[in-house]
């Protein structure tokens, strides 16, 4: 069966309005290849937010490292167990569960 020539010719515009509506969504550059590399940009921004903010902690860190003797008498304390020579440590035993 064939279609008369009035409805073949708005079968040609309508086919290749299709397929560039295809291509605009679905292709290498399209609607969604651009939502999805949006999302990918705002991941990767909120990693380099937080690695600016642990660059910005290490740094206070560091002077406090080089400068304050209470920060690096309470990190030797905490983490080697470190005490003065008139202090008295008491441990006590955990109890098993």
């Amino acid at each position: 069966m064939k279609l008369p020539l009035q409805k073949r010719m708005y079968l040609i515009p309508a086919g290749c309005l299709a397929f560039i509506l295809f291509f605009t969504v679905f292709g290498d550059k399209g609607l969604l290849r651009i939502y999805e590399l949006r999302q990918d940009k705002n991941k990767i921004d909120a990693r380099l937010k937080e690695s600016i903010n642990d660059n910005e902690k290490l740094k206070r860190e560091i002077v406090a490292l080089k400068s304050d003797r209470r920060y690096i008498e309470s990190i030797a304390r905490k983490d080697f167990g470190f005490v003065r020579n008139n202090e008295v440590i008491y441990q006590y035993r955990q109890e098993k569960k």
